[in-house]
């Protein structure tokens, strides 16, 4: 640590190695050489900020500018936020010790709306007014983006500008447009409105919102003349070219993802309905083999890490998997290093690829089924049968594996106690699968993991309400009575969770004031077990009178005006609204590869766009414009 001011709290808190900084890889330049500061934050503790992905390449690409120098910063655990306060002190950057509000700009990472109360949280501790509309010139350009972007709205009052899309062309832009600037001596006024001419940039500041009687939008717009009414996301078009940090920061201590994470491609063929990811980062695009292997070598070879995974939102849709298997296994074997892979679609499973990856390290098996019911999954497009499932697992016991765990949702639209039974049913004819063969001195373990649905933007389902907590009990309790099997383990997530992050995914402006009083009232780590309290979140909005119910479980009108209409994604609005009909009729969509559906998100890689739905989409798209 480079500030000698906080190194005596550090004898006080529970793990001190979040704090430090100077990890290996860990990058430094001097201060005084650089014309632009900034830090970037991730609002959740260091153990999950240091296994994001995004947070490292976004860092990386503001390092590799002349004149640039990025630091960071993770959410103080609360013993070292009472350090902090009981001395004075604001929250630091890791890398020089200087405090947040010394910076030019200070970036945010929203990767789950239960961390927004620690986003206000670490302004707070950095001295940093919490409202946009309070800060000066003095004060640092507060910037925010990551997939809880795509509804910047229960933010808005806090932050100046949000990235909306992918960040590694976008965001060095921002970086060099805030630089002559400043070069200019431009008003940040006058900085906000040039920032809302570069595309994939949100300027709360210069909107309007106006609201109907009964509480729904009635207007969105801009409140300066040459302010885009509509904001595109931003996107990279060829990953092979696209920068990623082959010597990351290796931390001092254990976190969730201590291993080399590689990402295989971006985007989705297959259209879950209930699935924002699958929608936002649409058009599917991939890297190479070549490249992911060069990648892959480099990290292991710059962190010393024993173990590579593999990401991706659907892996077995990756077409040259096979062979970036085998190129991988050329060299991690010999040094033994471990390869694993995310949860696999069903129909894509492969037995020679599941046992090449076994000949490092044998482990459990992830599978998405869901739901418990062909019905449903054809609601949810999932496009796989209970026949294709169970050929999978066999498969699975049948090279070895003898753990499998199975991800469903309760709550999904249309679902009935039948679906919800269905669950129960379809994992105990796995484990009767499996013992239907003779397996020597083996049993199996099979967990079914339930999640509650969330209705998120931009997807099909955008318009669903949530199931009441107390009904999505009462289901948990059916799924858990219908489990008879001792080798069937049963988790399910908590329903009053899945409100709140319902809440804030559906919410509106309106939203900031309960947002920064629970922040008031000691909320923070909404996201963990120990710091959640659902009755103080429902007394905030009584207090504030609003209706949370309004947000998470009423159904919105398809011809409502929605607090993320002025975002273009890219998939139109035509095309969800079709795919949510289609839900109603329990009737499926193939995916992208067996026949094109007319999302209009290809058209966002002009070289892509070969077909008349592109074309079409497109065409909607300006005209919206």
């Amino acid at each position: 640590m480079r500030n000698d001011r906080y190194a005596s709290l550090l004898e006080h808190v529970e793990k001190p190695g979040r704090y430090t900084g100077g990890e290996l890889n860990s990058e430094w330049k001097d201060p005084s050489e650089v014309d632009l500061r900034l830090c970037f934050c991730f609002p959740d503790s260091y153990e999950i900020g240091m296994s994001n992905l995004g947070m490292r390449i976004l860092v990386g690409c503001f390092n590799r500018m002349d004149g640039v120098f990025c630091e960071r910063c993770y959410a103080p655990w609360p013993d070292m936020e009472a350090q902090l306060r009981s001395h004075g002190l604001p929250l630091y950057a890791l890398e020089s010790g200087d405090p947040l509000g010394s910076f030019d700009a200070v970036l945010f990472t929203l990767q789950y709306e239960l961390c927004y109360t620690n986003v206000l949280n670490m302004l707070d501790l950095a001295g940093i007014p919490l409202l946009a509309s309070e800060r000066g010139e003095e004060h640092p350009l507060i910037v925010a983006g990551g997939p809880c972007a795509y509804n910047p709205e229960p933010l808005a009052d806090f932050v100046d500008v949000f990235s909306i899309g992918e960040g590694e062309e976008a965001l060095p832009e921002l970086a060099e447009l805030f630089r002559t600037c400043r070069k200019e001596g431009v008003p940040k006024k006058e900085l906000l409105y040039r920032i809302s001419q570069l595309e994939g940039f949100y300027v709360p500041s210069l909107y309007d919102v106006t609201y109907r009687p009964d509480g729904t939008l009635e207007s969105f717009r801009p409140n300066r003349e040459g302010v885009p009414a509509i904001v595109r996301k931003r996107i990279i078009e060829h990953l092979d070219d696209v920068y990623f940090p082959v010597a990351s920061p290796v931390p001092y201590l254990e976190v969730v993802h201590d291993r080399v994470v590689l990402e295989v491609n971006r985007g989705c063929v297959r259209g879950c309905r209930f699935c924002q990811a699958g929608m936002v980062y649409r058009p599917y695009r991939d890297k190479s083999p070549e490249t992911l292997d060069a990648c892959a070598a480099a990290s292991v070879r710059n962190t010393g890490y024993s173990e590579l995974s593999l990401t991706s939102l659907s892996i077995s849709d990756y077409p040259r998997l096979p062979e970036l298997i085998d190129r991988l296994l050329r060299w991690t074997e010999q040094q033994r290093v471990s390869l694993s892979l995310p949860s696999q679609r069903i129909d894509a499973f492969y037995e020679e690829l599941m046992q090449k990856v076994m000949s490092v390290r044998k482990s459990g098996l992830t599978f998405a089924p869901e739901a418990g019911t062909q019905r449903l999954r054809d609601v949810i497009n999932k496009n796989i049968t209970e026949e294709e499932i169970l050929t999978a697992c066999g498969k699975a016991f049948d090279g070895g594996r003898n753990s499998l765990k199975l991800y469903f949702m309760n709550g999904l639209p249309t679902e009935t106690d039948e679906d919800v039974a269905g669950i129960a049913a379809l994992a105990q004819r796995i484990v009767d699968l499996f013992y239907s063969q003779k397996r020597p001195g083996r049993s199996v373990n099979v967990t079914v993991s339930v999640s509650c649905f969330v209705p998120k933007p931009f997807t099909p389902f955008q318009w669903e309400g949530q199931t009441a907590p107390d009904e999505l009990e009462r289901r948990q309790k059916l799924l858990r009575d219908c489990i008879r099997s001792r080798k069937i383990d049963y988790k399910y997530h908590d329903a009053r969770v899945s409100r709140l992050e319902a809440i804030f995914a559906r919410g509106d402006r309106r939203l900031g004031r309960a947002l920064a009083e629970a922040v008031r009232r000691g909320q923070r780590f909404d996201a963990w077990d120990e710091f959640f309290d659902y009755d103080r979140w429902m007394g905030i909005f009584d207090d504030l009178g609003i209706d949370p119910s309004f947000y998470a479980n009423r159904a919105f009108g398809e011809d409502e005006l929605l607090p993320w209409d002025f975002l273009d994604i890219g998939v139109s609005k035509k095309f969800l609204l079709s795919e949510r009909h289609k839900a109603q009729a329990a009737r499926t969509t193939p995916d992208c590869r067996t026949k094109c559906a007319g999302c209009g998100a290809s058209a966002l890689c002009k070289e892509r766009c070969s077909c008349d739905e592109w074309r079409e989409g497109q065409a909607e798209r300006t005209g919206k414009a």
